[in-house]
């Protein structure tokens, strides 16, 4: 059985789906998750699950090699669950294609540095554009670059709203997200 770790800096709901979704199968399990904020919700959600869930800074992911140290003893897949932190080099090159993350658009259009969860919401709005959805990608060095993986769509009508635009790709996520996580374990044994 494959060992997940979950990066996770906010509300957890999507680490909460592939912790609940990977409960149920043979494939993997999530072991532990990590957060880079120490107010994020998802440690309730890690308590109520009984998930250890710890708390990191900057210097433990950048400098020393605290985390990196954990991962390689702890994981076998790391996945990107709302973590809005540039993965360091030196974590990417000792886990190459192991790393998963999903971003809420379809990138390449809405990628990069501060484009995450309202902030993409509220620029496809304003952009008028007629579909979103979700990317499902490998993590490289750089931001939202890394190879597709998967991509959900969703439409975008003018009625949306980029609260209504955001129902619609949190649905998609919570649809998409552990499948393709499972399917990258079983295509990879």
């Amino acid at each position: 059985m494959k060992r997940i770790v979950i990066f996770a800096s906010g509300s957890g709901s999507n680490a909460e789906n592939i912790i609940k979704y990977f409960h149920s199968t043979k494939t993997a399990i999530v072991t532990h998750v990590l957060s880079n904020n120490q107010r994020a919700k998802v440690f309730d959600r890690c308590e109520k699950l009984g998930i250890n869930a710890s708390l990191f800074d900057k210097e433990s992911f950048t400098k020393d090699d605290t985390v990196l140290n954990f991962l390689q003893v702890e994981a076998d897949i790391i996945v990107l669950a709302g973590f809005l932190w540039r993965v360091p080099a030196k974590i990417v090159a000792s886990f190459p294609n192991k790393i998963i993350n999903i971003h809420p658009a379809l990138l390449p259009k809405y990628g990069g540095k501060g484009m995450y969860g309202m902030n993409i919401h509220n620029a496809v709005r304003e952009n008028n554009e007629t579909e979103t959805g979700i990317t499902i990608h490998y993590v490289n060095e750089n931001y939202d670059e890394g190879a597709i993986i998967f991509q959900a769509k969703t439409s975008v009508s003018s009625e949306d709203t980029p609260e209504s635009i955001a129902q619609k790709v949190h649905e998609l996520e919570y649809n998409y997200f552990p499948k393709i996580i499972e399917e990258i374990i079983l295509k990879n044994e």
